[in-house]
């Protein structure tokens, strides 16, 4: 039974051992039986976190545009452990984590052109600190956005 809920698993979406290991006690499968197919897993190269953070930050960086802190919210919450998540994320480039929070402003510039300045730099910061990235590398790329739309930017923000 516990080879079967971590084939099916598996077959669905790549998992931690974590995830699959709370799967299996969701179950009731006893807990020796569970670290046994998950050895088994892990052994067999069917489990391998390090392999499926790395792909989650590759992934969920180019996809959904998170930043490295964003990143490795989620991968904690799926039980990968801390050093595995630094290495996983440590491998965005600052430059590329720039440039990524570069196209976010600018694919949601436009739609906020009708407003004023402090509320469109309000609402891009507040997209960007949801997806993970830090108040000062926000401001800067929307300062940078602004201003290439020629429009005054007070050196303080809200």
């Amino acid at each position: 039974m516990a080879r079967a809920i971590c084939l099916r698993l598996l077959t669905m979406a790549p998992k931690t051992r974590v995830q699959l290991a709370e799967a299996m006690r969701k179950r009731d499968v006893p807990d020796e039986v569970a670290e046994s197919v998950l050895d088994r897993f892990t052994e067999l190269g069917f489990i391998n976190d390090e392999a499926f953070a790395e792909a989650w930050v590759e992934s969920r960086h180019h996809g959904r545009g998170l930043a490295k802190r964003a990143l490795a919210n989620e991968l904690r919450r799926r039980g990968v452990d801390q050093e595995t998540v630094k290495e996983a994320v440590e491998r965005l480039e600052p430059d590329q984590e720039e440039e990524t929070a570069r196209r976010l402003v600018e694919r949601r510039l436009p739609a906020t052109r009708n407003l004023d300045a402090r509320v469109r730099t309000r609402r891009l910061a507040g997209m960007l600190a949801r997806k993970g990235y830090p108040p000062g590398l926000s401001f800067r790329v929307i300062r940078e956005a602004l201003e290439q739309e020629g429009v005054e930017v007070e050196d303080e923000y809200p």
